[in-house]
Order: C-alpha cells, then structure tokens, then sequence
C-alpha cells in the first residue's frame, strides 16, 4: 500500500447516504462501474469525500478511490 498512515475504519455503507459503488479488482464489473460514473473526482463513502487513491477500511475490506469507484484491494487489511 502506497499510503504511510493506516486508512480510516468507516464502517458500513448506509444507503440513506451518498456512497460510490464498490467492485472488486481486475473483475469485470469495476469496468462497467467505471464507465457509469466516469472521470469522477472523488469517491463517496457515507457522505465523505476521498480522492483518487485514498483507502478506507470497511469491515476488515481495503478499498482504495479508483476515480469515483471503490475497488476492493487485494492486499488485504493489517
């Protein structure tokens, strides 16, 4: 990971907030997620906003802002 610190624990989606959608990496579907929000400049996660290449921690899940989607990192949480 590319970041120093470790990323916030945010917790769970709640739907009744602005969130961006979650895939998970090299999957077809973060393309097609992609292509649905395209060029954004953030990722919302309950209402907060990350920069591209941000990470939160979301239930033991490491997303990372991929221009307006959450991809699920590989690397796992430490």
């Amino acid at each position: 990971m590319s970041n120093s610190h470790t990323p916030p624990h945010v917790g769970a989606q709640d739907p009744e907030l602005r969130n961006s959608p979650i895939a998970m990496e090299m999957d077809e579907e973060s393309d097609v997620l992609k292509q649905e929000v395209p060029g954004e400049p953030a990722c919302y996660f309950n209402d907060i906003a990350y920069q591209h290449g941000d990470y939160v921690n979301s239930g033991g899940m490491l997303l990372r802002c991929d221009r307006g989607v959450w991809v699920q990192s590989v690397e796992g949480v430490e």
